[in-house]
């Protein structure tokens, strides 16, 4: 439990794209957007000051996440097998629909996927009350092996309006250990 943090860097944007990969980064591009933001809403948690926003065409960024290099021994993976949890946060502007993606691939020594979680795209109808949702997953007895996380997300609007009216994430999350009582 000493070791429960979220792993990911720069979960909220306030070091701009630092430790982030754009995977796709099309239309006007990936931008970093202030709480509300035009026709959006505050964040439930007050600490959280900023957003990625993505534009009309597909934007995706991942970050990788090497377990070692956060205390996380190997003979710990594939013996105890801590629960991986994963978190996102996302959320409409009001007048624009948008489409929103996540991915998260635990990988190998060798970057080979062992298992994934990988939801169906969230589509986001325009007029929409524009709260912040989050989604979360918990990773039990996955394979031995595990060395790696991949952390992907993203998404466009659906009016491929000329800006960025897309989905906005934010507080994104990888945490190991046991399970925190609800």
């Amino acid at each position: 439990c000493s070791l429960r943090r979220n792993l990911l860097r720069n979960p909220c944007a306030e070091e701009g794209f630092d430790h982030w990969l754009k995977e796709s980064d099309e239309g006007d591009r990936w931008k970093i957007e202030v709480f509300p933001g035009d026709h959006g809403r505050n964040f439930p948690h007050p600490h959280v000051q900023k957003y990625f926003v993505t534009s009309y065409d597909l934007c995706l960024k991942c970050q990788l996440v090497t377990l070692r290099d956060h205390g996380y021994w190997n003979q710990l993976m594939d013996e105890v097998k801590p629960d991986i949890v994963v978190s996102d946060w996302y959320a409409a502007r009001y007048d624009c629909g948008c489409r929103y993606q996540i991915c998260v691939q635990l990988l190998s020594r060798d970057y080979i996927v062992l298992h994934e979680f990988l939801p169906e795209e969230v589509v986001i109808e325009q007029w929409s009350d524009a709260e912040w949702r989050e989604v979360s997953h918990t990773f039990h007895n996955y394979p031995s092996g595990v060395r790696h996380v991949l952390f992907k997300h993203g998404g466009q609007d659906t009016q491929f309006w000329a800006g960025w009216y897309g989905v906005r994430v934010t507080n994104s999350s990888i945490t190991l250990g046991p399970r925190m009582a609800d």
